[in-house]
């Protein structure tokens, strides 16, 4: 049921996107016809058949959600993406700005003037404003800190002062909070003075005077129980709970285990500051997962798919620079073996089969580690039981498919040694993928870097260059 509603939303996006890509079309081959006459009522034409197609793509836009409508822009020639965000009301391009990609919204913030950007930040809440406060001009920020009231102002420093990588970074002020003395039918007549919720709503926090935390009241009991009931009675005396400055990766892993919706956030005295909700979690898992991935294949962030070459290039050079290096030294270690290779032609077709298994191999013990020390289910310091049971389901696979291999290269060239050769080097290479596989993930957190970052790059280095020196060094010592 939930692929099928995924793949749904999917079309319907898609849908989106086909229709707003269409009506750019016809905008630009109108304008091309118009532009192609002469006469007086040429720039009325042109300025009719603009307005037209201008009303249809707002109307298209108004109707679609921010999300949708980052998702439309993301997709979208920059042109294209400026001429449909010019479209956008004016109201609503704070909630798309916090919809799009880092690297969109420098495009879209590039295109908009300093009363623009004013207007938009001022319709955001303060944990909000948080969020998008670092792609702002300073003088933005400052003309928007000043507006806000006091109370926001101290909120929007608060939700500032946090790591990104903190609950606090993720926590929303909104919070609905009752007495334990008040009946339950006392808290319902509050909430009905409400003109909606807060998104999220399935539970208010029960405080004191002082605003610390006693308890929390879910909904679904709020509405099976006596009217008449207190609140404490009723009322959950332990709630889940996060501090503001715990890891926000824990709190994901707690969100997931527990089913939560909604968990309040406390400062270590106990005072309620504000809650975390379940898509703040989401969008931080996300971004989260995307980076890493990207960090994997050696990118420091996620790129506009449309930016110019030059911003493009910039963000990928780095460890492109680094793989050339590898590659150099990979290419060394071949050319030190060049007579071996000369003397029997054999070992040039089967080379890349060692280094190409080796480094699969390698890739996957590395994402499992990463994985693992991602979710804290490991420490560094359990490195050498983990190296023990990598180097086992290394040497199994080495020599299980080392073996097929030896076989195939007996069967195509004849020649029982080479056959041997090749097991061997299968499974000596399988066992150095196992140890760096582990080895670097481990290597890099113990110095308080992130594992994912270039691990793919590294392991893939390791491989080539140990499976070719393993495999030639075999040949030649045992075969010329």
């Amino acid at each position: 049921m939930a692929e099928t509603l995924e793949r749904k939303e999917l079309e319907d996006l898609q849908d989106g996107l086909a229709r707003v890509r269409e009506l750019l079309r016809r905008q630009r081959l109108v304008e091309s016809l118009v532009h192609r006459t002469e006469g007086p009522r040429h720039d009325l034409e042109e300025s009719l058949v603009q307005r037209q197609h201008q009303a249809e793509l707002r109307r298209e836009l108004d109707d679609m959600h921010p999300a949708d409508i980052a998702f439309i822009l993301e997709a979208l020639p920059i042109e294209e993406r400026l001429a449909v965000w010019d479209l956008v009301k004016a109201e609503r391009d704070g909630e798309i700005l916090l919809e799009v990609s880092d690297a969109v919204r420098e495009t879209l913030i590039a295109d908009m003037d300093r009363q623009e950007l004013v207007a938009a930040a001022e319709t955001l809440d303060a944990d909000e404003l948080a969020d998008l406060a670092p792609d702002l001009p300073d003088d933005v920020f400052q003309d928007v800190f000043r507006a806000l009231p006091v109370e926001e102002r101290e909120q929007l420093r608060a939700a500032m002062s946090y790591p990104e990588d903190a609950v606090g970074a993720l926590m929303d002020f909104e919070v609905v909070s009752v007495r334990d003395d008040v009946t339950l039918e006392v808290v319902a007549r509050y909430l009905r003075r409400f003109d909606e919720l807060p998104d999220h709503t399935d539970q208010v926090f029960v405080v004191d005077r002082k605003e610390y935390l006693k308890g929390a009241l879910p909904l679904s009991r709020l509405v099976v129980n006596d009217p008449e009931r207190p609140v404490e009675q009723v009322m959950l005396a332990e709630p889940f709970t996060l501090y503001a400055d715990d890891k926000a990766q824990d709190a994901a892993q707690a969100f997931e285990r527990y089913d939560l919706i909604s968990a309040a956030v406390v400062d270590r005295r106990g005072r309620l500051l504000g809650r975390v909700t379940v898509n703040a979690v989401l969008d931080f898992v996300r971004e989260r997962s995307e980076a890493e991935l990207l960090s994997q294949a050696g990118l420091r962030e996620g790129e506009d798919v449309f930016a110019p070459v030059w911003q493009s290039v910039k963000n990928r050079w780095g460890w492109l620079a680094i793989n050339l290096v590898t590659a150099f030294v990979a290419s060394r270690v071949i050319g030190a073996f060049e007579g071996s290779i000369e003397k029997l032609v054999a070992l040039a077709a089967l080379m890349p089969i060692v280094a190409g298994i080796g480094g699969n191999s390698g890739n996957q013990t590395i994402t499992m580690i990463v994985r693992a020390l991602a979710l804290g289910q490991i420490q560094p310091e359990q490195a050498r039981k983990l190296f023990a049971k990598e180097v086992g389901v290394a040497l199994v696979n080495g020599l299980v498919w080392g073996g097929l291999l030896g076989l195939l290269a007996f069967w195509l060239y004849g020649n029982w040694k080479l056959g041997i050769v090749m097991t061997a080097a299968m499974a000596l290479n399988l066992l150095l993928a196992a140890v760096m596989g582990v080895a670097i993930p481990v290597a890099m957190a113990k110095l308080g870097r992130d594992p994912a970052i270039g691990s793919s790059v590294m392991i893939t280095a390791c491989t080539d260059s140990g499976g070719f020196f393993i495999f030639l060094g075999l040949a030649t010592l045992f075969l010329l």
